[in-house]
């Protein structure tokens, strides 16, 4: 009994660290919504997921290898050039990393161009996707975050005997999870809201999470580019990336106050 109340601690300790990046995502993704609906579209999404994640648990527990073993279609190559051997989990993963890059890099256009300067207009870009849309996007985009975590929560629940008991371990941990999801994403979004200048840090971490997760992918797909495999990010060096980047911001942003000083 005390094995497995450890097991369900650490499980929960894994998907809070592992759903920070999420909660960044949720955050920024919800303010495209119409703003009455921002903190009710983060409410939905996630309860949503909270649902589809255990419903993903039980497929993983029940079809691991299909996930795991590549297709015979989608593996060969070019003589020296590229190779490949794509599965289930591979394809999850780069195509999730693939759509991050494309919505941080685009959120970044947006913010540089000349029209994104004005508030205004970028309050009214943003709420031009509907909430439903902006719902969807946030429970695709939890689900592919969850892949990595429930994989490695079925590698954590190995040594439970019972698959059922294993099983509702896992379930209580994404419960519990989902609910500190709940109340931290409202937070973040207060604090970004009222800090904007630090969506700019926002965006660019939700920019290396998505390089993290096409590596990662990469990696799964055991894909070299002439000979040379695709090495994925670890998450020492993400959360290390991670702090580089807080740290320079903080001390950019300090140093322009001094500068502002001083001219004055």
């Amino acid at each position: 009994m005390l094995g497995i109340l450890f097991t369900l601690l650490m499980l929960i300790l894994l998907q809070a660290v592992l759903g920070f990046d999420n909660l960044l995502y949720i955050s920024l993704e919800s303010k495209k919504a119409p703003e009455a609906d921002q903190k009710r579209v983060r409410k939905v999404g996630i309860l949503i997921a909270i649902v589809l994640r255990i419903v993903l648990l039980f497929i993983l527990v029940s079809i691991i290898e299909f996930f795991q073993e590549p297709f015979s279609f989608l593996t060969g190559g070019i003589k020296d050039v590229v190779h490949f051997a794509f599965n289930g989990h591979s394809i999850i993963v780069l195509l999730g990393g693939g759509f991050i890059i494309y919505t941080a890099i685009k959120e970044i256009w947006h913010m540089i161009s000349t029209k994104g300067l004005e508030v205004s207009d970028m309050a009214t870009d943003r709420s031009t996707k509907s909430s439903n849309a902006v719902i969807t996007s946030i429970v695709l985009m939890n689900l592919v975050f969850s892949f990595d975590s429930i994989l490695a929560a079925i590698g954590l629940t190995s040594e439970i005997e019972s698959s059922t008991t294993a099983f509702i371990v896992m379930a209580i941990a994404i419960v519990i999870s989902g609910l500190l999801m709940l109340v931290m994403a409202d937070r973040i979004s207060t604090f970004l809201s009222k800090n904007r200048m630090y969506e700019v840090l926002g965006l660019f971490i939700l920019f290396i999470v998505g390089i993290m997760l096409v590596t990662e992918g990469g990696h799964l797909a055991h894909i070299k580019i002439f000979e040379e495999e695709i090495v994925p990010m670890s998450k020492t060096t993400f959360y290390f990336v991670l702090a580089i980047l807080i740290i320079v911001d903080v001390v950019q942003g300090r140093y322009q106050k001094k500068l502002a000083t001083e001219q004055k």
